[in-house]
């Protein structure tokens, strides 16, 4: 690690999305406590926080894996505690008013998000957006709503379109058309 910590880190992060990948819950906090002691920096943490809050989510771990979630969200920045006003109506407006300032181009053209700390939160979003639509469901759209603002100011991710996903299916819930969507 002290020799070369780039290379150390990037092992052992790859190592822990191996045990992640395999289910191996043992070898991947083995690997994660490594990573969380020899760290330089919150944000070389990252990797192994999101596998450990994935094995609590696959392991009928649900609350705690949100609530991980939400504080590694918090520490990056990002308050989730609801939009402006607090409900779930004005959140919707919210987001309309965001999206009604760009053009379906201006959307579909957006850069790639390049910030590596905010496709990790984005990552953490993805993954709250999953697990509370199971078992907060009325909360979902807050993370939809801060998918869709940091899709909009940082560029696109990977997680990008489920955000803007759940939001069409949100407003079609309602009974909202295509054409309402962002207006």
């Amino acid at each position: 690690w002290e020799e070369h910590y780039a290379l150390s880190l990037e092992l052992f992060d790859l190592a822990a999305r191996c045990a992640h990948t395999n289910g191996d819950v043992i070898s991947l906090n083995l690997l994660s406590q490594q990573v969380l002691t020899k760290s330089q920096s919150f944000e070389d943490k990252l990797n192994v926080m999101y596998y450990a809050m994935c094995v609590l989510a696959s392991s009928s771990k649900l609350p705690e894996s949100i609530e991980r979630g939400l504080k590694i969200l918090s520490r990056l920045g990002i308050d989730l505690q609801g939009c402006e006003s607090g409900s779930v109506e004005a959140c919707v407006q919210e987001t309309k008013d965001l999206l009604s300032g760009y053009s379906d181009d201006e959307i579909l053209n957006t850069e790639r998000m390049t910030d590596q700390t905010k496709i990790m939160a984005m990552k953490f979003l993805g993954k709250l957006e999953i697990g509370m639509t199971q078992i907060m469901p009325k909360s979902v759209l807050y993370v939809t709503s801060k998918i869709i603002e940091l899709s909009l100011t940082h560029g696109m991710s990977p997680v990008s379109p489920l955000g803007f996903a759940y939001y069409g299916s949100y407003l079609a819930k309602q009974g909202n058309s295509t054409r309402d969507i962002t207006m």
